[in-house]
């Protein structure tokens, strides 16, 4: 891990363990809190602890940053200055003692994804070219969690150029899954869903274009959420398409989500928990439920069984022109996007990088994709006679299906298995797996339940719903109609009571 500061090991240990011992033990010795307690809060219970001055926002800064240390392996982040938190948390403290009006994300240390453009801090999309390159301003959402209070903890590692779903990242290391540390975290954000599920922060800015929040918080143990395509800007982030782009939160809780989603959004419309009896689910089983590994199919089905017990109703039914118009729009929008793209954000940040010197300096198996896409004999090359067709047709077809579908059935959200399989070994991600005895790429495997969420704008939520024999996480997903991403929130919390919460990493530090 690179603190970035030039902090040692054992100076950034010094650091941490002073400013957790000062305040934390000083007030709160006779209750006997520890470390753990401090790092399994919630955000919201954390910002209430704060808000009452129950804990110091350096204390809890100083808890969480000893807890990426113990974590370093994992390589969630490629920027932690710690030095830089703690005088944050500081001066949170002061303004709080001042009797100054807080936010509501007041001294809320927040990992974020490092595509996204911090003021402070370099942005480097996971890429050899960005290396050194530091915004002259922060993303609008970043400003919009400074403003609320938050504090920046750092920049987490990803997939380079948000560009795959292994972060196994081929210029600044492999991130590490949490639950078992020789598989992947999913991608592109694995960094800060490895950095969450591993208690270093209990929420986290990802960003996802088809599946970059999801997949990672299905095989980290995490709620997701992507929300309505624009809900949250996406203003100043390393893109690939803006059809496609959107942040998102990571966290360990539902409430959290709803946390960030109001602080961002200005939205508190009421998020309540609402009740499972009667609510309609949606089942597709011929595209999301066929062809699961046998673990995420026993898993998955059990956890149906759980939300009817509680009360929902499962409502079959089929979309058979889904795959066709995935097939039509995904990828060739992707494909056709990401050269345009880029050479924008490259320019209007004033990066000093061309986009061709991005992708010469680019690692092997990135620049690889990116070139069959951008050269006009690459195999993925999208002419703009046929984008223009994609966009203008088979697009807005696939988003009145969904419209379509919605309304016919009434139902409140569509539940899917996230992903086909459980999170793979390391290295596995230039080869074909296994699944019920059909070899298949390992993306398919990663984005084909995703891609028709994301691809048609839909809010999605992800929950964990238990672990493998092996102890690997497995999520359901639940995509709601356009707009609706309070009301799939509010059905969150009670599908995460049905659901259940999964037990820690099994070799959590603290």
């Amino acid at each position: 891990m690179a603190t970035g500061d030039g902090m040692s090991r054992r100076s950034f240990l010094a650091a941490s363990s002073a400013t957790l011992l000062w305040p934390w033990n000083r007030t709160h010795a006779s209750e006997g809190k520890s470390r753990l307690d401090l790092i399994s809060l919630s955000a919201v219970d954390a910002l209430k602890a704060l808000r009452n001055g129950d804990i110091t926002a350096e204390a809890y800064a100083g808890a969480l940053l000893r807890q990426c240390q113990s974590g370093a392996s994992l390589n969630a982040f490629i920027t932690l200055r710690p030095q830089k938190v703690l005088e944050a948390a500081r001066a949170c403290d002061l303004h709080r003692r001042a009797g100054s009006p807080l936010g509501p994300l007041h001294g809320l240390p927040i990992p974020i994804k490092d595509s996204v453009n911090t003021a402070d801090l370099p942005t480097t999309a996971g890429t050899p070219a960005l290396r050194h390159f530091q915004p002259a301003a922060d993303a609008p959402t970043v400003a919009m969690l400074r403003k609320a209070g938050a504090i920046v903890l750092g920049k987490t590692n990803l997939h380079e150029l948000s560009y795959g779903y292994t972060s196994n990242n081929h210029a600044y290391g492999a991130i590490h899954n949490p639950y078992d540390p020789t598989r992947i975290p999913g991608g592109s954000s694995g960094g800060t869903a490895a950095a969450v599920a591993y208690r270093m922060a209990p929420l986290g800015i990802a960003e996802d274009t088809e599946g970059s929040i999801r997949v990672p918080a299905a095989l980290c143990g995490l709620a997701g959420f992507r929300p309505t395509t624009g809900r949250y800007p996406t203003t100043g982030c390393a893109p690939i398409t803006p059809l496609f782009d959107q942040l998102g939160p990571h966290a360990r809780s539902v409430g959290d989500l709803q946390l960030f989603d109001s602080a961002v959004t200005g939205d508190d419309a009421s998020a309540d928990r609402a009740s499972l009896k009667c609510v309609r689910l949606g089942v597709i089983r011929s595209f999301y439920w066929s062809g699961l590994d046998p673990e995420v199919e026993r898993i998955s089905s059990a956890a149906l069984k759980r939300l009817t017990e509680t009360g929902a109703q499962l409502i079959e039914g089929e979309l058979p022109e889904l795959p066709g118009l995935i097939a039509l729009t995904t990828d060739p929008v992707q494909n056709h996007d990401v050269k345009p793209s880029l050479t924008r954000y490259l320019a209007e940040y004033h990066t000093g990088v061309t986009f061709e010197s991005l992708v010469a300096q680019a690692s092997p198996d990135v620049r690889v994709m990116i070139e069959r896409a951008i050269r006009p004999d690459g195999p993925d090359f999208v002419p703009d006679a046929k984008y223009r067709e994609v966009v203008n047709l088979h697009l807005p077809a696939l988003r009145r299906l969904f419209k379509d579908y919605f309304a016919r059935t009434g139902v409140s959200a569509i539940v899917l298995p996230t992903t086909i399989l459980p999170a793979p070994k390391l290295g596995e991600e230039s080869m074909e797996v296994d699944v019920r005895g059909v070899r298949m790429p390992l993306d398919v495997a990663m984005a084909r339940n995703i891609a028709p969420g994301s691809t048609a704008g839909l809010p999605g939520l992800v929950l964990p719903a238990g672990l493998t024999t092996d102890g690997l996480p497995v999520a359901l997903q639940f995509d709601g109609p356009a707009g609706t991403d309070r009301a799939v929130l509010a059905l969150g919390l009670a599908l995460e009571e049905a659901l259940g919460r999964l037990p820690p990493p099994p070799h959590l530090h603290a």
